[in-house]
């Protein structure tokens, strides 16, 4: 099988658990964020620990398993957002040199899944305002790929990511732009204005997520943060941009609505 028929159907088996268990919502979705936190916590250690070994030694692992039995019980945002604390800051307290990228891994992985669980939440402005954050984030991955690819010119960002261009950067804020009106409107949302500003801001944060997840990669040494995706490489290299965007709308969400339903704030019922 050549590697593009790889990436053609990892990404179709992962795009349809995806939207299956965001239709679900509730415990089902939640056990999936928990997984997505537990996969990139397991790559960024992988790398941080590549030659140096465990300098935390489980520490970190028993930090992500509290928190992610919190999450999957559904523990109150604010409650859930200051045990995070707590557990980044006992990491924090406990490292030293090379350790410091464990106790980064523990606050980067928590934050993603957090995101992405108390966005859904488990109504329906929370099912809207996931499908809008997957319409933003896929719509600017493709837009920049191709539009990079025809159009070419300077590099984004050449020590940190090679393959990105000025042009794609621009050309993946606009198909997010566009992606997340049309969903807006397909929804029968009023608050387009406000929409179409916030898909532009999500455009831009995905892209420096992805750029992040690259200057990480490329400080250990890595291509990819791992090989658990056939023909994609890592979770993380699958999630980079998006739980970049899904912070950023549930701090959106949270300055509108609270902690508890940010999606309330995006997409009134």
């Amino acid at each position: 099988m050549s590697n593009l028929q790889q990436r053609v159907i990892s990404a179709i088996v992962m795009a349809a658990l995806t939207l299956a268990l965001t239709w679900l919502g509730g415990l089902p979705f939640r056990l999936f964020c928990g997984a997505i936190a537990a996969l990139i916590f397991y790559e960024w250690t992988r790398m941080a620990r590549a030659g140096n070994g465990a300098a935390l030694g489980f520490l970190p692992e028993a930090l992500i398993v509290i928190f992610i039995g919190a999450l999957i019980a559904g523990v109150p945002a604010l409650w859930l957002l200051l045990l995070i604390a707590i557990l980044v800051a006992v990491a924090a307290v406990a490292a030293r040199g090379a350790a410091q990228w464990e106790a980064s891994g523990v606050a980067y992985a928590a934050l993603s899944g957090f995101s992405l669980a108390y966005l859904r939440d488990e109504n329906h402005s929370g099912l809207i305002a996931i499908l809008f954050l997957f319409a933003v984030v896929w719509a600017t991955d493709i837009a920049a790929y191709f539009v990079g690819r025809a159009v070419g010119g300077p590099k984004l960002a050449p020590s940190i990511s090679p393959g990105k261009t000025q042009s794609g950067a621009v050309g993946g804020a606009v198909g997010g732009l566009a992606a997340g009106l049309l969903l807006a409107i397909a929804v029968g949302a009023g608050n387009l204005v406000q929409l179409g500003l916030a898909a532009l801001a999500l455009s831009i944060v995905s892209q420096i997520g992805d750029l992040f997840e690259s200057w990480v990669k490329r400080r250990h040494g890595a291509k990819d943060s791992s090989n658990l995706i056939p023909g994609h490489g890592g979770v993380m290299d699958r999630v980079d941009g998006l739980v970049a965007a899904a912070l950023a709308l549930y701090v959106i969400g949270w300055v509108a609505a609270g902690a508890e339903h940010p999606a309330l704030g995006l997409f009134p019922n």
